[in-house]
């Protein structure tokens, strides 16, 4: 299962790494985002929503309490929070099953709390360094999203002018 490991040094820097991450995204994907409280998941999601083109005058917040917010881009974006759900059966009745896979991409905060939401899948996974710093591992799982990896990957490095 192909991995990468990076570290962000700010907010900043965490969300223009889901923008570049949106900017290759060609086809219906599902992202796995674990971390704890804070981490920075909303952040990533907020950059990956920029760039899949949906406007900057559009907010992008964390879907806490509506559960799952949705966002046109070039493709559209699902964003989802499981952190209130607490039993399986709360996925069926959000309808999750039509999001994952689905049409568009599905962004899930607090992957981690429920096993098995999809088949292939690209996994996120940011914890706190020290200050704004995260340590952000990356694995993908499924043809596609190996392919994908790579190429964020080779992107995020030429972008930034070496190796991590």
């Amino acid at each position: 299962m192909p991995a990468w490991s990076l570290a962000t040094a700010c907010e900043e820097e965490t969300s223009q790494l889901g923008r570049c991450l949106g900017r290759l995204i060609e086809q219906p994907l599902v992202i796995l985002l674990s971390g704890d409280l804070g981490a920075g998941k909303t952040c990533f999601s907020r950059g990956l929503a920029r760039g899949l083109g949906v406007p900057e005058e559009e907010p992008i917040a964390s879907p806490s309490y509506t559960l799952m917010n949705a966002y046109q881009g070039r493709l559209e974006l699902y964003h989802f929070d499981l952190y209130r759900l607490a039993e399986p059966d709360d996925l069926l009745e959000l309808g999750m099953e039509e999001y994952l896979p689905g049409a568009g991409v599905a962004v899930v905060e607090w992957a981690d709390l429920f096993t098995g939401l999809a088949r292939e899948y690209l996994a996120v996974h940011l914890s706190h360094q020290q200050a704004d710093q995260r340590r952000i591992e990356c694995r993908a799982v499924g043809a596609a999203a190996q392919i994908l990896l790579q190429r964020w990957q080779g992107e995020w490095l030429r972008q930034a002018g070496g190796d991590d």
